[in-house]
């Protein structure tokens, strides 16, 4: 494949390496360019493109994804046509999801035009759930090369979902006296729930004394007639001498682990009578959230006999605490919490990179528009600075010079979103590149909301701050979203995957974060993208 600027009157046959926009013109990356396309990029004025032009032995991206997928057995898998070089994995049922990283290693290490990215191994996947995607990164490669790389997952088992098995699952509690019935009652229906996706049912509860004895009585029929059980004890393990291992020891069964490497979830036991597994649940099973209880579960109920080893093979990855499940790491009694927001943790990030479309073709930019003298642009920016977050970013693509003249002498960062046409995600990414890794969320303003007030942000970042910096922060009017909005630190990753013109809403509402909203009034809807809007809110058009 030979990639470069091509002339338009010899680039019919090549392929387009970036979309071209003129008048009367639209051809995206990837078109092939017939000689009408040629004629009408001529005319349109353009001279040159870049593009690639195919050599023999090559093949398109999307044929090499093709057969890269056709390497893959279909194990519980299902996969998507391809589209841009890519084809995505999808999971057929509920189960766990397997990927040998050996294997995905050396595939990935082919060529770097080739590759997979995936789920973490063994991660809990439901019907239509992602787990893998193939990625052509060039519009061809050479076929031989394709060839090498399929070779290196065919006959392997790289990439597949082990499908649960449903199992009669058995559930003892012990009881004492400062264990509330209720909280039993909870737990019992939440074990269901858990159960649920594997088509596993629940046989009984047994309450029993929390005593060894009286555990290791109930234990016995129930790991005979069950093919799992699970005790949830009323006072947390302690020791390997403590009720629930040596319980599993006097009913003629083994231990084999007690405590783990993962938090939430250390105080987990895992032990064996006969070829039934019996879990000693952790406290922390009795919530929702995610914790290690959650991994030893979906293993076994996936066919799977996880032991000493594999426990404690779980420590890298096991500190759960910055997951949306489970955002607020355990703190101290009497303790500040170390991780305690304030204002300066939070990075303020003003897009100001789009291309004002709905201006018209004056040639004039409604962050250029002077509100009591001021460009709009610096009045967005600078009610962030008075808002005195950590950092201020700026985030300028579309006639950028000027955008920047505009805020000169203001102690912010710039940055430059060269990838600005290809919408709004390219800016996000840009500003969260530059905001860091330290910061506990990033405060999204966009520049063209000319009512938004230092106070509003201040407001905005305060309930943050009040929420540990654990949820999503919404400015709101009369209840209905708006802008600004705060995006905490473990949203940022999932931000990273956006593309194309959008923003992050869909990410705030799937996250699992808690959402916080925050009635501003009107300034929350109060964006100006037309002339019409800039003159009624209050604005001076300028050229």
């Amino acid at each position: 494949m030979i990639f470069g600027d091509v002339a338009v009157t010899e680039a019919t046959g090549t392929i387009l390496a970036h979309g071209v926009r003129a008048e009367g013109v639209s051809l995206s990356k990837g078109h092939l360019l017939s000689d009408a396309d040629c004629q009408q990029l001529l005319a349109a004025g353009v001279e040159s493109v870049t593009a690639v032009r195919l050599q023999p032995g090559d093949i398109d991206e999307d044929a090499a994804a093709a057969r890269i997928a056709e390497a893959i057995a279909p194990d519980n898998l299902t996969f998507t046509t391809p589209a841009t070089g890519r084809i995505n994995l999808h999971s057929a049922v509920d189960g766990l999801f397997r990927a040998d990283r050996v294997t995905i290693d050396r595939f990935n290490r082919i060529d770097p035009a080739i590759t997979v990215a995936t789920l973490p191994d063994r991660a809990t996947v439901r019907p239509g759930d992602m787990v893998a995607t193939i990625k052509i990164i060039p519009l061809a490669v050479p076929a031989i090369v394709v060839d090498r790389a399929a070779a290196v997952l065919a006959g392997a088992d790289a990439l597949f979902v082990r499908p649960f098995t449903a199992r009669r699952v058995a559930m003892i509690a012990t009881v004492l006296p400062t264990l509330k019935p209720s909280v039993m009652d909870k737990t019992r229906l939440l074990l269901e729930h858990r159960l649920a996706p594997t088509g596993s049912t629940l046989t009984g509860e047994v309450r029993v004394a929390h005593e060894t004895a009286a555990l290791a009585g109930a234990l016995e029929p129930a790991a005979r007639d069950n093919e799992l059980v699970i005790v949830f004890g009323a006072s947390a393990v302690s020791d390997a001498e403590d009720v629930i291992p040596a319980a599993i020891r006097k009913a003629g069964g083994r231990v084999e682990q007690v405590g783990m490497p993962v938090d939430p979830g250390n105080l987990l036991v895992l032990g064996q009578i006969g070829d039934t597994p019996v879990i000693g649940a952790p406290g922390c099973a009795r919530s929702p959230k995610e914790n290690g209880f959650d991994w030893v579960l979906a293993r076994i109920l996936a066919g799977e006999a996880p032991g000493a080893e594999d426990i404690t093979g779980m420590g890298v990855g096991g500190l759960l605490a910055e997951i949306p499940t489970r955002p607020r790491p355990r703190e101290l009694k009497g303790e500040r919490r170390a991780n305690a927001v304030e204002a300066k943790d939070i990075v303020v990030i003003v897009l100001a990179a789009g291309q004002a479309r709905r201006m018209g073709s004056a040639g004039r930019h409604k962050l250029l528009a002077e509100f009591d003298g001021v460009p709009l642009v610096r009045m967005s920016v600078s009610a962030a600075l008075a808002a005195q977050p950590g950092k201020v970013v700026v985030v300028t693509g579309h006639r950028a010079e000027e955008i920047e003249a505009a805020l000169d002498g203001l102690p912010v960062e710039i940055v430059r979103n060269s990838l600005y046409r290809e919408g709004m995600s390219t800016s996000l990414n840009a500003g969260l590149d530059a905001a860091g890794n330290d910061c506990s969320g990033v405060l999204v303003h966009l520049a063209d909301m000319p009512r938004v007030t230092p106070e509003d942000l201040r407001t905005l970042m305060a309930a943050f701050a009040s929420a540990g910096g654990n949820a999503v922060v919404r400015a709101v009017s009369n209840g209905k979203r708006g802008n600004p909005v705060i995006l905490p630190r473990s949203t940022l990753a999932a931000i990273r995957h956006l593309e194309g013109d959008v923003g992050a809403r869909q990410i705030i509402e799937t996250s699992g974060v808690d959402i916080i909203d925050v009635e501003i009034g009107a300034a929350a809807h109060l964006d100006v993208d037309t002339p019409e809007a800039v003159v009624a809110a209050g604005g001076t058009l300028k050229e």
